[in-house]
């Protein structure tokens, strides 16, 4: 019998068992989601709005269990535990607030002797493909707007978080929710693709790297189904001459070090203005100096492991590469005790004198590390922040509101932020460019995903 693993990333011991689903069961569960899927379809929005809400009450009544759960399957300190949760709430409820208005059919102007209206229909059957990092963050995005939406859901979360696709299970279940509309399973990668192949879904979600995004677009080429891909990350911040360093060079801190880095929407390179650029790295660098590495169980712990020691041992490589280059490496991992080679404790890291022929201004890090570089003004901090591969995010740190429109306009970007990072508001698309993906989730955009249009055009006089 195959079986999925959870090492844990606290002390590489294993955490979690699990067997992968039988290719009958597969087969099963996908049958009996279509067949549940037409009667849930029927309900009024109002109805399945009281199965989510519930769904997302069941979800936070397991805090308890859910925080300490986190910390030891992907090293997410338990003094943050909370705040997943907390946004999974936010995304939860903000999508199902706006269901109502977001599907509602769209009339055009009136025409004498015609009805007509384009209805927004679900798309049948979700695969929602989650990751580790913010496993309850990312799944949420696509599960409960694809149930308002009237669509089954089949999940499938990351094997280093196998137990927070039993808690969606957990949930669902708790709200009532017609057997065999959500179901979690626990899958390998070869099944997901044959998944595809067969058409088994009518729309697959997925959150993961560039290169497993590459190799689900070809498993759905010639099926006609809706894929959406929210793929990798090298997420710039630029700090104009006019911006405020203190509150700068804390949040963009956060955004680059929370999660350890660990974010496909964290801050990993910094362009700051040459007349801000030592007092900005100055203060950056005692700020990351306050970070706690160590055990993520313990209360008064900042910055957990990475996930693995390979991905540490990445971020590694990429910081020796930079200062080998002539890259300067401004905090010593002495300093930090609990950093240790040959384990997933990894120090933050903060380096200058960087370019883009380093791999860590360019190559996504997906750690505790971020360069920064010193710019001469909008113009070239624009033209450094689309040399990239990736576009997901871009964060703009100034006082003037018009400058950070006019600028977020050229930058090849999914979300333009001022005066913020690392954030998703459920009311805007999170959507990317370039390598990033495609595809859309959150606010009325992403219910436009999970659906398609069905026009009426009726005539009542003949």
């Amino acid at each position: 019998m195959t079986e999925t693993i959870c090492i844990s990333p606290v002390d590489n011991s294993e955490y979690a068992r699990r067997p992968v689903a039988g290719d009958d069961q597969v087969e099963a569960v996908f049958a009996r989601a279509r067949l549940v899927q037409r009667d849930w379809a029927r309900l009024p929005i109002a109805e399945r709005a009281r199965y989510c809400s519930a769904l997302t009450d069941a979800m936070l009544a397991l805090k308890d269990d859910i925080i300490p759960e986190l910390a030891w399957q992907m090293g997410r300190p338990v003094k943050f535990g909370a705040g997943e949760l907390g946004g999974f709430e936010e995304r939860a409820r903000g999508m199902i607030g706006i269901a109502e208005q977001s599907l509602a059919p769209v009339v055009p102007d009136p025409k004498d002797g015609f009805k007509r209206y384009i209805k927004r229909e679900p798309l049948g059957v979700v695969l929602t493909i989650a990751p580790w990092n913010f496993p309850y963050l990312t799944a949420v995005n696509s599960i409960v707007p694809a149930l308002m939406a009237g669509n089954a859901v089949v999940l499938k979360h990351a094997a280093q978080t196998l137990l927070v696709g039993e808690r969606f299970q957990q949930a669902a279940d708790k709200a009532g929710l017609p057997e065999g509309l959500f179901t979690n399973l626990c899958l390998s990668h070869g099944q997901v693709g044959k998944i595809i192949a067969a058409r088994l879904a009518d729309q697959v979600n997925f959150t993961g790297s560039v290169e497993a995004g590459k190799v689900i677009e070809q498993a759905a080429a010639g099926q006609f189904i809706g894929v959406g891909l929210e793929l990798g990350g090298k997420d710039p911040a630029y700090v104009r001459a006019d911006a405020d360093i203190d509150f700068a060079a804390e949040n963009i801190m956060d955004g680059a070090f929370f999660n350890s880095g660990q974010s496909c929407c964290g801050i990993e390179r910094v362009y700051v203005h040459d007349s801000l650029f030592d007092p900005f790295v100055e203060k950056f660098v005692e700020l990351t100096r306050g970070y706690v590495l160590g055990d993520p169980l313990d209360p008064e712990t900042t910055l957990g492991p990475m996930v693995k020691t390979s991905a540490a041992d990445f971020v590694r490589g990429q910081i020796a590469a930079a200062v080998q280059a002539g890259a300067t490496a401004h905090l010593d991992p002495k300093d930090f005790p609990a950093d240790k080679p040959d384990t997933p404790y990894l120090a933050p890291q903060v380096l200058t004198g960087v370019t883009h022929d380093m791999s860590v201004m360019t190559e996504e890090s997906f750690g505790p590390v971020v360069g920064i570089m010193k710019v001469s003004g909008d113009e070239e901090a624009v033209r450094l922040m689309n040399d990239s591969a990736y576009g997901l995010t871009a964060s703009i740190w100034t006082r003037d509101l018009a400058a950070a429109e006019a600028i977020g306009g050229e930058v090849e970007t999914g979300t333009v932020f001022m005066n913020r990072a690392d954030y998703l508001d459920p009311m805007l698309a999170w959507t990317g460019v370039k390598d990033t993906g495609r595809g859309a989730t959150l606010s009325q955009v992403g219910y436009e995903m999970l659906t398609r249009p069905k026009s009426f055009h009726l005539r009542h006089t003949v």
